[in-house]
């Protein structure tokens, strides 16, 4: 095995370590252990556990990344935009189960910080240059676009957390609802939303 095979190895055995385990329990005993090898030679090749880690991380990053990118950067009816994002996220998740479950497990939709968190950012920039368009062309407030790209792809990211486990509907269902949702909801939006109290006697 050439040393970029057994990189690349390592990297298939770890990511299925840590999607299993997580980042914590795992242990790059464990890791030289599947991959049938010593623990000097993923020292050797990665430093150690962190080192690992950051690669598959980073990959998984990259390809969910371009992925969504793609699928915005298509000039589109924004409610097929709508769809199209909530398709790729799902269809990500059903190919990549255990990429996906390494990203959530250590950098959950609820942290601030993190890979997928900065990721799910620079979606929501994107997302958010299209609905200032939109937003513009409806007479709304574009300067709310921001508010409500993040809203947009929080509702989008948390769903496939939550479709992770409980796999049904099946994803079409899935999108078709997260769109009637996004959609309809952006499409009767309010120039000025306030809050309404109810005075309970």
């Amino acid at each position: 095995m050439t040393g970029r095979q057994r990189r690349e190895q390592l990297v298939s055995v770890a990511r299925s370590v840590f999607a299993e385990k997580g980042f914590e329990p795992a242990s790059v005993e464990e890791i030289a252990s599947r991959a049938e090898v010593s623990k000097p030679v993923v020292y050797e090749h990665f430093g150690g556990k962190e080192g690992i880690y950051a690669v598959v991380v980073d990959r998984e990053v990259q390809e969910l990344s371009d992925r969504l990118t793609a699928a915005l950067s298509v000039r589109d009816h924004p409610k097929r935009i709508v769809e199209r994002t909530a398709l790729v996220l799902l269809d990500y998740i059903e190919q990549n189960e255990d990429g996906f479950r390494i990203l959530i497990r250590d950098s959950p939709v609820a942290q601030a910080t993190g890979p997928f968190s900065s990721m799910l950012g620079d979606v929501a920039r994107n997302v958010e240059s299209l609905l200032v368009n939109q937003f513009e062309e409806h007479q709304l407030d574009p300067d709310t676009a921001a508010l409500y790209a993040q809203m947009l792809v929080g509702m989008i990211a948390f769903t496939g957390q939550w479709w992770l486990e409980a796999k049904e509907p099946d994803k079409a269902t899935v999108a078709a609802h997260l769109t009637n949702l996004g959609w309809n909801g952006l499409r009767g939006m309010q120039r000025t939303p306030v809050l309404t109290t109810l005075d309970v006697e």
